[in-house]
């Protein structure tokens, strides 16, 4: 008995150890998710798995975890006539598949009477009105039915679960339904060629109020004209500081004394040259961005580093960290979105970070994420033996200055090292 205890003790530890101290510590190993992967084997869904492919969809599920996937069979789905409708709305009905929460099939069976409403990836690309990217979760007590529609009252399209086709538990669920559902707010029959957007940047940021300082900036730079001319081609997305973010310049900046020249490629490096919705930034592949400033003043200059932080899309300038607040303008080619911080270049203002004038959260020099994530992902079911996303995001950047990894990576060896003379000892 004791001999076997030792066994058990000298086995187990340290994968124990390895596993503890991995995910104690935000290393867990993180893959790429492969949806069509994950559904290659299952041939009667096969159209399902094209259209997350050609509507790019797939793509943006890489970096995603804690999700929900509902698929429509394939003799379902060819009878929907989906498939004539115009490419942008066919990849927004995909989106309205992918429930941004894990859910298990004990999850959907404990649904209260009322109902759940979950977001959905079509929420994330701004283009849904009001919760309308959402989907209300319905159980039937009688029959133990599971039905999903829009949260519209008046809504007509509404599905019923089939099955349960593949769980990675707590990470990815995928479950059959028995027909599309359809967002309230999406015309299906909107035309497959559009006209040119021509959007008028400047009455976009005053419709969404606080940008005025931002509108007066641009319209006397100039250079609103040069961002509305870039909407062709691969579109373009605006980082759009608000009026408190401003008025929260420090002092030291010295912004508003910059001559006109300067001011402008300051404006251009709140752009990039390409068109991301939400759900794009949030899943970035490259976090190191040019902008239109790299543009005029060089290969390797002026970029914006892009990632999440606390389940928000943080930027980085090296000078300053500002988080994206809120969606001004969703509609492709052009993205405009609402910033906490004035986005400054350290190629004018250094790489010292700057101090805020007015603490945030009683901390200065980093921009705090917004008081409600922009992403559902962060009030979902949480991942077993994970550390909270801002211990997790903090440490990671410590230890890629510190070599604390490399320290981690030794012990992990030792562990195994460990296992491996355990095993030759018995």
């Amino acid at each position: 008995m004791a001999t076997s205890s030792i066994w058990a003790i000298s086995r187990f530890t340290p994968f124990t150890f390895i596993y503890f101290l991995l995910f104690s510590y935000g290393f867990a190993p993180i893959l790429a998710l492969n949806v069509t992967n994950l559904l290659s084997s299952y041939p009667d869904l096969s159209d399902f798995s094209n259209l997350l492919t050609s509507t790019s969809v797939a793509a943006d599920l890489t970096q995603r975890s804690s999700l929900t996937l509902l698929v429509v069979p394939n003799t379902l789905l060819r009878s929907s006539d989906l498939t004539h409708r115009s490419p942008s709305n066919l990849g927004d009905v995909i989106r309205y598949h992918v429930l941004l929460e894990y859910l298990s099939w004990t999850d959907l069976h404990q649904i209260p009477a009322a109902g759940k409403l979950v977001t959905t990836l079509y929420q994330t690309t701004g283009r849904a009105t009001s919760d309308f990217g959402s989907v209300n979760i319905t159980r039937n007590p009688t029959t133990n039915t599971i039905s999903v529609r829009s949260p519209a009252a008046d809504s007509p399209s509404n599905a019923t679960i089939l099955t349960l086709v593949k769980t990675l538990p707590y990470n990815v669920s995928i479950f059959s339904v028995n027909s599309l559902i359809i967002p309230y707010d999406l015309d299906l029959m909107a035309s497959e060629t559009r006209p040119p957007l021509g959007l008028n940047i400047t009455k976009a940021l005053i419709d969404g109020h606080n940008f005025n300082v931002a509108v007066s900036m641009l319209m006397a730079s100039g250079v609103v004209e040069e961002f509305e001319a870039d909407e062709g081609g691969a579109g373009i997305t605006l980082f759009v500081p608000t009026d408190d973010a401003f008025s929260d310049l420090p002092t030291t900046a010295k912004f508003q004394s910059l001559p006109a020249d300067k001011k402008a490629v300051v404006l251009r490096f709140h752009v990039l040259h390409s068109y991301y919705p939400l759900g794009s930034l949030e899943s970035i592949v490259n976090p190191v961005q040019p902008t239109l400033a790299t543009e005029a003043m060089g290969a390797g200059s002026y970029t914006l580093n892009i990632s999440r932080v606390n389940g928000s899309v943080a930027i980085n300038t090296g000078v300053v960290q500002a988080s994206v607040t809120q969606t001004v303008f969703d509609q492709n080619p052009v993205a405009i979105f609402g910033v906490s911080k004035v986005l400054l270049p350290r190629e004018i203002f250094g790489k010292t970070p700057m101090v805020a004038t007015k603490p945030s959260n009683g901390v200065t020099g980093v921009a705090q994420p917004p008081a409600i994530a922009l992403s559902p992902e962060s009030y979902g079911p949480p991942t077993h033996l994970s550390s909270p996303p801002a211990f997790r995001q903090d440490f990671l950047s410590e230890a890629a200055n510190s070599g604390v990894q490399s320290i981690i990576l030794a012990l992990c060896c030792i562990g195994l090292y460990l296992l491996l003379r355990a095993e030759n000892f018995c």
